[in-house]
């Protein structure tokens, strides 16, 4: 699908975002970059949702020295970024297991899931206002419960209320992007959120409460999706794995003392207090420490059984086989990246 074929407003995300949001580049060298050679005129373009957390993983890491050039493109949800990497204005995009499958079941995917980000499942839950007086999800019967369509927010939404005995047509469900439902929610204009991110920090911070969460719902498991064009550019590829590296070697060197320095980082981008976004973060890692993994049968499982939860709900067309838009074309050069990045001593700062 030509870049023109997006809808205009994606388009002009895309353009915006990539020309905003600063790329890093030069110097060092990790395993992947130096067995592809020369990578200095390279450019990969990122997306990110919510705040680029990897990128400022990176640069607390001290592992953001790139020998090619990143530009970091940020956006609301997973959706959007699908919708860029379908239309060829990004090369590689990380999401939750939802994103990929709404992109495909539109037809003629092109991308590949190539790696997963295992992370934490908290600050993915439905929340309700300050003066509300629900207190859990039976409650939002007859109720507008705003969510944000083809994430997270809209899978876990639906198993809360299949666990309390409701169905979608006994709510009045609102679609709303995460910004766009933090308003409606303090406005009144709807009784409840489903979100995730910077939107439920921003909830909490005004007083708001949590009357259901997808912690035990979610896989903790969100794919890495590289365009086509990309895996069969040799530079970008080689680019792909080697980012791919350095993420989750950035989260282990955080874990390995430098989650204050990560903190700061991340109160500064949700402006939330520098003890909260510690609090946060330390019980993110202790729930699932971050790594970047191979593609494997049990992650295309586990996807396997979203999709088919949503083609029951009808909200895709069809059953959809998750395995066609997944490859292991990438496991052999980054199992051996990420064995010799992950066994090497923590960079200096």
């Amino acid at each position: 699908m030509p870049d023109s074929a997006l809808p205009r407003s994606v388009r002009a995300l895309c353009v915006l975002a990539v020309l905003t949001v600063a790329g890093s580049a030069c110097s060092s060298r990790s395993p992947a970059a130096s067995a592809a050679g020369d990578l200095s005129s390279v450019t990969l373009r990122v997306g990110a949702t919510g705040w680029a957390t990897a990128q400022a993983a990176l640069r607390v890491a001290g592992l953001d020295n790139t020998p090619y050039r990143v530009q970091w493109a940020v956006f609301p949800g997973g959706d959007k970024q699908l919708q860029a990497l379908q239309g060829g204005a990004l090369d590689l995009v990380e999401s939750s297991e939802i994103p990929p499958i709404f992109a495909a079941a539109a037809g003629s995917p092109r991308f590949k899931v190539v790696a997963v980000q295992r992370a934490n499942t908290l600050q993915q839950e439905v929340v309700v206002g300050r003066s509300s007086t629900l207190t859990d999800i039976a409650g939002l019967r007859g109720k507008k419960v705003g969510y944000v369509r083809n994430t997270t927010a809209h899978y876990f939404l639906d198993r809360l209320l299949e666990r309390a005995g409701l169905r979608w047509d006994d709510i009045t469900a609102v679609p709303l992007s995460p910004n766009d439902g933090v308003t409606a929610l303090n406005s009144g204009a709807i009784d409840a959120l489903a979100s995730y991110g910077n939107s439920i920090i921003t909830v909490h911070q005004s007083g708001g409460r949590t009357i259901g969460d997808g912690k035990d719902i979610l896989s903790g498991n969100f794919p890495w999706s590289a365009s086509t064009d990309a895996l069969a550019d040799p530079g970008r590829r080689a680019a792909s794995v080697d980012l791919l590296t350095r993420i989750s070697q950035a989260y282990a060197v955080i874990r390995q003392g430098r989650l204050d320095a990560f903190a700061r980082a991340t109160a500064d981008a949700t402006h939330e207090p520098l003890a909260q976004a510690r609090d946060e973060l330390a019980a993110e890692e202790a729930q699932r420490p971050t790594d970047v993994v191979p593609t494997s049968p049990a992650a295309i499982a586990s996807e396997q059984a979203v999709a088919d939860t949503f083609a029951q709900l009808k909200v895709i067309p069809t059953a959809l086989d998750v395995g066609a838009f997944w490859s292991d074309e990438l496991n052999t050069e980054l199992t051996a990246a990420l064995t010799k990045a992950l066994s090497s001593p923590p960079p200096g700062r």
